[in-house]
């Protein structure tokens, strides 16, 4: 063995010295690559994290909303359903009016078609009745009647306002039968005062009181009679309620005994 001069150990010891400077700086040089990689893959992870957080919240989010929109639109279905059986309700209803009015309309038009003959009927009776009663207020009567045959055949009166004024004729009719009346008219050409005792008797006397006399109904005309001068002044005392009612003389139609 050959034994080492100082020389030799010196370079020795700088050679060894070199190579562990050499190893050290290699691995100091090799970590921050390991650190800076376990940072990155840590922010990754830590990245992936919040962006996984942020989709499980937008999920969340978007169910709570799927879950009020369902039942919104459920309870919306509810109220819609609740209102078509109401509807349904409404729509059989007025089914069965319309039905019914249907069917009115159908006895209106019946109605009408024997009303219309009726109430033609009506009045040739009442024109009749006028005609063989006793002639007061002629006049008056003739133009009532007259008016009712113009109306019955106009189409723009309906018919319910035609029959309601051909019994209204009626009803004018009657009630001559429970009143007692005084006016002026016309007997023979003179104007004379009037005396209406319901339909049993119709008297009159000239203006000046020198001639009375009453309708006779066998004969269907004036006759004078002067007996009935003073029945006369107070029946139309009475009439024109100038005294209190009481009783009058009137010339009344004797009944006839039927063979």
């Amino acid at each position: 063995m050959s034994r080492m001069t100082p020389s030799h150990v010196r370079s020795a010891v700088l050679a060894a010295c070199v190579g562990v400077a050499c190893w050290a700086a290699t691995g100091l040089a090799a970590e921050p690559e390991k650190v800076k990689t376990a940072i990155s893959e840590q922010q990754k992870i830590e990245a992936a994290a919040v962006a996984s957080q942020k989709r499980v919240e937008q999920l969340d989010d978007e169910a709570s909303k799927a879950l009020t929109d369902y039942r919104q639109m459920l309870a919306e279905t509810q109220s819609l359903k609740a209102y078509n059986e109401q509807m349904a309700g409404q729509v059989a209803s007025q089914q069965s009016q319309l039905s019914e009015m249907t069917r009115q309309l159908d006895e209106i038009q019946t109605t009408s078609r024997e009303v219309l003959p009726l109430m033609q009927k009506m009045l040739t009776t009442l024109t009749q009745y006028v005609a063989l009663d006793m002639p007061f207020l002629p006049d008056e009567r003739k133009n009532r009647i007259a008016t009712l045959e113009s109306m019955i055949s106009r189409a723009d009166v309906s018919t319910s306002e035609k029959y309601r004024r051909i019994v209204e004729a009626y009803q004018i009719e009657m009630e001559y039968g429970r009143t007692i009346e005084a006016y002026q008219g016309k007997v023979d050409d003179k104007t004379v005062e009037l005396l209406r005792v319901g339909r049993v008797a119709l008297m009159y006397q000239t203006l000046d009181g020198k001639e009375t006399g009453y309708w006779d109904v066998d004969s269907k005309k004036w006759v004078v009679d002067k007996d009935y001068r003073d029945a006369m002044i107070a029946g139309l005392k009475v009439a024109k309620k100038q005294a209190a009612p009481d009783f009058i003389q009137a010339a009344i139609h004797a009944p006839k005994e039927i063979l």
